[in-house]
């Protein structure tokens, strides 16, 4: 009989073909884990082009997801489990694989043809470079095909089904629930019976292989995860950014407007948001990136809520339309998910380059608020913020998601939608000075100007790109109104300061040498590497930025507390530039353009050797650390750690996951 051991975190990383269906196994497996209770972090990771050449590394798709008893914050840098459906999966994924740890391969797969492709010489299941891993050789695909023979697929068909018997394999290794994607195989091909019979069968089929073989010694448990009460669900940021600017319009009384032209990663929200028409959202998918944003700030001076959504080569495009949103003072949302550039880059990978363009990338003084959410769930309360300040102050707002927040999923707490504010955009609705209409007659406090809807009677009047003389908007050339109008723009987002928190630094013990700052998706591997630099004894501190223009009003004051800043990011050190030159404080670069997130193992390494470097006396030496691993990973300081106390597994955020939506007690 097989035993079982209990886990506190397990990192799989499903790999194949990119017609492998490796997405959608990955995502059926942290669906459930969530039911289980875990909390879970994925990192989807597959190819720009629709179909890569079968059976190359270029085709090589790939889901990671991460889950534990525990608070987690990263996909974790390294996996336990490697599934690899093909010789090209195995060669691309087998570095990453810590020695020990499980790999379960597809023998059907592994064809001289196939390993020809891939440059293997001889096939590595036969010839012993192996022997370092705990090695599963199965013939998936015949086993696949032989579960689904009595539904009449053709062998190519039945092929298919692979992915699904090594996900209720793998499901049953796991001690993972199988309703939820029976459901879900139900529910999807529920217009082909036969597909959906083979699919559920074949899933049922490995699970079953699992509990008849003898190619496992034990199977696996990991416990729940501590959480608030409240309902909980699994979200993507793209999903989540969805939700925040449904919320955000509904709060503000605006119907939301999104005038898009699809690019990746940002091409989800516009097909997100396109379900939604029964919550009054209009979706219009533009002929190009011109137009989508054309038609946004249209919708907002027609007094609904305009938000157009692109990536990095799109913000480019959009740039002029932008300014013109800055001069005519409309609110306007605009999602920038970035992606590896330059130029189209790499579509499909992460990065955080476009920091400096949409700070400064259009002509003229242009400023404008720039939000940046720090996890996935984080992008469903930083839309709505963005949505609130775009209607407060009557201007275009960025909000700058990543791929990395885009693809990835984590728990999200769903929140009480009444405890949220409401949204006044304070619509002008009679004259303003004495009988007449001054469309820039300002707010004293926000400095906003009114907005009147057009066709609102006696309020009529003209908005423009050119410039507009005080008050009365009227066109105007002359110098000094020009002086004055481009200082009272940058006054209007500098006075945003007065209405954004300040930052928060987490110094437990208040004797930091080093504090290391984060913006958007850094956040995860920051936390995850301050925790390790902690348990191994060392004091550091740790903060992230959310508003990245303005700033917060104390950043200032924090980065001078400290002998070293140290700032992680992916690109070449956009925001510690901008920091040094606002704060004129020595802040460090950490740069990392893999197009993949940055390594938590690397980064509590370096903050490491910098905190000795300032400690030369022996303080803060390494201490043994005994970190909850994965099966068979012998590398006892790979796996991320958990925090101190059951307090801080509870994260701001509140996130953690239950898909079936059952009230947690």
């Amino acid at each position: 009989m097989t035993g079982v051991e209990v886990l506190e975190r397990v990192v799989i990383r499903f790999a194949g073909d990119s017609g492998d269906g490796m997405q959608l196994t990955g995502d059926r497996f942290t669906h459930d884990s969530a039911t289980m209770g875990n909390d879970i972090s994925t990192l989807p990771n597959f190819p720009a082009e629709i179909r890569a050449p079968q059976g190359t590394l270029p085709g090589v798709s790939s889901f990671q997801v991460h889950f534990a008893n525990f608070d987690i914050v990263t996909p974790g840098d390294h996996p336990d489990v490697l599934v690899a459906m093909n010789p090209a999966a195995l060669k691309a994924n087998l570095k990453d694989l810590p020695r020990g740890g499980l790999v379960l391969v597809d023998t059907a797969e592994f064809t001289k043809r196939n390993l020809t492709k891939v440059g293997y010489e001889a096939n590595p299941l036969e010839d012993g470079s192996l022997t370092d891993y705990q090695v599963v050789a199965l013939d998936l695909t015949g086993l696949a095909v032989g579960s689904v023979k009595e539904f009449g697929l053709g062998r190519k068909e039945s092929a298919r089904s692979k992915n699904m018997f090594a996900l209720g394999l793998l499901n049953w290794l796991y001690s993972r629930p199988t309703e939820g994607t029976e459901q879900f195989l139900a529910e999807k091909f529920a217009k082909k019976p036969e597909i959906r019979d083979a699919n559920i069968a074949a899933f049922r089929a490995g699970y079953a292989y699992g509990e008849t073989t003898e190619e496992f010694a034990v199977r696996y448990e990991v416990a729940k995860a501590p959480m608030q009460p409240g309902i909980y669900r699994q979200i993507s940021g793209n999903l989540a950014t969805s939700y925040g600017l449904i919320v955000g319009a509904e709060k503000a009384g605006l119907q939301l407007f999104l005038g898009s032209y699809p690019i990746t990663p940002a091409s989800d929200i516009l097909h997100e948001l396109s379900k939604h028409k029964d919550q009054g959202v209009i979706t219009f998918q533009a002929e190009d990136e011109i137009a989508g944003v054309g038609a946004a700030l249209g919708a907002s001076f027609a007094g609904a809520l305009g938000v157009t959504s692109t990536s990095g080569p799109g913000i480019a495009l959009k740039a002029e339309t932008i300014g013109l949103g800055v001069m005519t003072e409309l609110p306007l949302v605009v999602v920038d998910v970035q992606r590896a550039g330059p130029s189209t880059g790499m579509p499909t990978k992460t990065e955080q380059a476009d920091l400096l363009q949409v700070m400064y990338g259009r002509n003229g003084e242009a400023p404008l608020p720039v939000l940046a959410p720090a996890t996935p769930a984080d992008c469903f309360e930083m839309a709505v913020e963005a949505v609130r300040i775009a209607v407060t102050y009557r201007t275009p707002v960025i909000f700058l998601s990543d791929g990395y927040l885009a693809n990835g999923a984590e728990p999200w707490r769903i929140p009480e939608i009444d405890q949220i504010p409401q949204i006044d955009p304070n619509f002008a609705t009679g004259p303003n000075d004495g009988e007449d209409f001054l469309p820039y007659k300002r707010d004293p406090e926000t400095l906003a100007r009114a907005w009147a809807k057009p066709g609102t009677p006696g309020l009529e009047h003209r908005i423009g790109g050119i410039e507009k003389a005080d008050g009365t908007g009227n066109i105007s050339y002359d110098p000094a109104n020009h002086d004055h109008m481009v200082r009272l723009r940058q006054a209007k987002v500098d006075g945003i300061v007065r209405d954004i928190p300040d930052v928060e630094v987490d110094d437990p013990t208040g004797d930091a040498k080093v504090l290391v700052l984060g913006w958007g998706s850094t956040y995860g591997p920051i936390a995850a590497a301050v925790r390790r630099v902690r348990k191994d004894g060392r004091a550091i501190a740790q903060t992230h930025v959310r508003h990245l223009n303005p700033l917060p009003a104390n950043l200032g004051e924090v980065l001078k507390r400290y002998e070293k800043v140290i700032v992680p990011e992916m690109n070449l050190g956009q925001f510690a530039m901008m920091l040094r030159a606002k704060y004129l404080v020595d802040v460090q670069s950490y740069s990392r353009v893999f197009g993949l997130p940055i390594s938590l193992n690397e980064l509590a390494a370096d903050l490491e050797q910098e905190i000795d470097a300032l400690t030369p006396s022996g303080q803060g030496q390494v201490a043994d650390v005994d970190a909850p691993q994965g099966p068979g990973s012998e590398d006892m300081g790979d796996g991320e750690l958990a925090p101190d106390s059951e307090q801080a597994q509870l994260r701001a955020e509140s996130a953690r996951i239950n898909p079936t939506t059952e009230e947690q007690k």
